[in-house]
């Protein structure tokens, strides 16, 4: 069985090195356009596939 991993909020916050709230906004804005990269919303709660942001942040660099 395939295990899909993803990130968390605070993953994502650290890997960006932005505060909490500015995080929460950039995750929202991106959920609602699943772009640059997906991301999932249950409830309040971002996940956010790790194979999806790795390809993301590694084509930046």
């Amino acid at each position: 069985m395939n295990e899909t991993k993803v990130y968390l909020a605070a993953d994502i916050q650290k890997a960006l090195s932005l505060g909490r709230s500015k995080t929460y906004e950039f995750l929202d804005e991106v959920y609602r356009k699943q772009e640059p990269f997906r991301v999932i919303k249950v409830g309040k709660l971002f996940r956010v596939p790790q194979k999806s942001f790795d390809e993301w942040i590694n084509a930046v660099k």
